[in-house]
């Protein structure tokens, strides 16, 4: 049941992040072709900006749990597999502080904002929690998928976050293909 949950609330911020890039597109898109035709968007470079930060850290859980997040592993990739499982809980562990750090003072952030009733600078005065919601949100679920993956791989459970390693040539290849490079 809670496996569930939270890989739906994986997969809804990375529906998310998806979300807000075709708003950057079609705003982007706007601002560019409405120029010559006189049409203009006010505050169109800034709402751009905020959905750029709601896209960035909406789509870090998501990115996290697919197993996407560059992974340097030239060190962990030599260790026999109980070493290698220390280290990863280890860097799990760093993981959960840092991202728990910055997820606690984003909420701080946006809650100060609220609470002291902040406004955006510029053209279009909205209340700047708004916009903060996108971040303090992606950094919130981020923290989350760590502590997640903190917790089972504690109680035993194989490593999630990262793609299985290739057995053969053809399978470097394919996983190249398939992420792009």
């Amino acid at each position: 049941m809670i496996r569930t949950a939270l890989d739906t609330l994986y997969l809804v911020a990375g529906w998310l992040a998806g979300g807000f890039l075709i708003l950057i597109f079609v705003l982007m898109m706007l601002l560019s072709a409405g120029r010559p035709l006189g049409l203009n968007i006010p505050a169109g470079d800034d709402i751009v900006s905020w959905c750029m930060a709601a896209m960035a850290f909406l789509g870090l859980a998501h990115t996290f749990r697919s197993g996407e997040l560059i992974r340097v592993g030239l060190l962990i990739d030599r260790f026999p597999d109980r070493t290698r499982r220390v280290f990863e809980i280890g860097a799990l562990l760093v993981g959960c502080g840092f991202v728990g750090f910055f997820a606690w003072n984003a909420v701080m952030m946006t809650w100060d904002s609220w609470r002291f009733l902040d406004m955006t600078q510029g053209v279009l005065a909205i209340p700047l929690w708004i916009p903060q919601l996108g971040f303090t949100s992606g950094l919130m679920i981020l923290a989350i998928a760590f502590l997640d993956e903190l917790v089972w791989m504690l109680a035993g459970g194989a490593n999630r976050h990262e793609k299985p390693r290739p057995k053969s040539a053809e399978e470097v290849v394919e996983q190249a293909i398939q992420s792009g490079v």
